[in-house]
């Protein structure tokens, strides 16, 4: 009975080592902008993967996810579209001081789920046959801000108009172009992106000076204070690792 006793002890002992990995893990609660749905998932997994810890993101508009955490909602980390909505979340004492950072510089871009609708250099806002065009509300959505200056810029505000159709956020404005409901729209390039090339359908990127810079910060918030998980994940966004998949998505870090 020797060797089951100590293949007993063998199995407490490896069991034991275990408890403080467990012990330690936790789960961070994320609000993040739609912008940023499908880099979540791929960030999160290797996140997890690497950290122990475990974390469950919430996507939307910027601006109705400030709301949400400014009415308490239960959120640690909070990844927006923007810089203003953390900035205003820290003024107003619910963010951890000195958490504040940006995390991705975003790009607009005008997509079609046809790969042969857009061309190179957006002339097909010019066309007689142009269907619906899609965009996100500007009013919650940094991505809809950037499209209507880009509209403005174009001289092209006049026209479009009777042909928008407006998106709750970048998410939505993304499926009514994925769906055929728009023949256009203005979405995010890490929506339409991945490893470096386009996934499907036809864009064009209008030149950056058309519309303001698309900064967006990251924030732990009070909730999170106390939380290694959220203050981990925080810690990863800035290292090598984390930038470098995030620049897989088509933005700059």
């Amino acid at each position: 009975m020797p060797t089951t006793r100590l293949l007993l002890n063998r199995f407490t002992a490896a069991l034991l080592a275990l408890v403080p990995w467990f012990a330690q893990a936790e789960t961070v609660q994320v609000a993040v902008a739609a912008n940023f749905a499908e880099p979540i998932k791929a960030i999160a997994a290797e996140w997890q993967r690497t950290s122990g810890h475990k974390l469950n993101a919430t996507a939307g508009a910027t601006g109705k996810l400030y709301a949400q955490i400014k009415n308490g909602a239960p959120f640690d980390v909070f990844l927006a579209a923007n810089a203003q909505a953390p900035e205003a979340l820290e003024a107003e004492g619910l963010v951890e001081p000195g958490s504040r950072f940006t995390y991705a510089k975003g790009q607009l871009v005008l997509w079609s789920a046809n790969a042969q609708r857009v061309d190179a250099q957006g002339e097909v806002l010019n066309r007689a046959d142009l269907g619906k065009v899609a965009y996100a509300n500007p009013k919650t959505a940094p991505y809809g801000t950037a499209a209507v200056q880009l509209m403005t810029a174009l001289g092209l505000t006049a026209a479009l108009t009777p042909k928008l159709v407006q998106g709750e956020s970048i998410g939505q404005t993304y499926a009514f172009v994925y769906t055929g409901n728009a023949d256009v729209g203005f979405v995010a390039l890490s929506q339409v992106f991945e490893n470096g090339k386009l996934k499907s359908g036809s864009m064009w990127r209008p030149p950056r000076n058309l519309y303001a810079p698309i900064e967006q910060d990251a924030a732990l918030l009070k909730r999170g204070a106390n939380n290694a998980a959220a203050r981990a994940f925080i810690q990863w966004l800035k290292s090598p690792e984390g930038q470098a998949l995030i620049r897989t998505f088509g933005y700059e870090v």
